[in-house]
């Protein structure tokens, strides 16, 4: 139980981790608003804010998939992904503001 344990904790830490990382990424890419959201939402998914048409743009341009609502797998992300995604994302909101 002790290992299961600690597995569970490793993997909250790497999600956790992936939120700063997707975070800071679109702050940099200067994607449009704010992102303090990513860093307090819990658990393994996320939602980016994105509207619908922004969601089928980013998986049409940018090959990145999720709901039509703009919720994405944060364990399916790493360092570098969650980079790619940030300037997705900003390029996105670039196209189609939020209005």
């Amino acid at each position: 139980m002790s290992r299961w344990k600690s597995d569970v904790r490793a993997m909250a830490g790497r999600i956790l981790g992936l939120r700063q990382v997707l975070k800071d990424a679109l702050i940099e890419a200067k994607a449009p608003g704010s992102w303090d959201h990513i860093t307090t939402q819990i658990g393994m998914f996320a939602y980016t804010g994105l509207n619908e048409q922004q969601s089928r743009l980013l998986t049409t341009k940018h090959h990145v998939y999720l709901t039509k609502d703009g919720r994405i797998s944060m364990a399916g992300l790493n360092d570098k992904s969650a980079k790619r995604l940030a300037c997705a994302i900003a390029d996105v909101l670039t196209e189609i503001p939020t209005q």
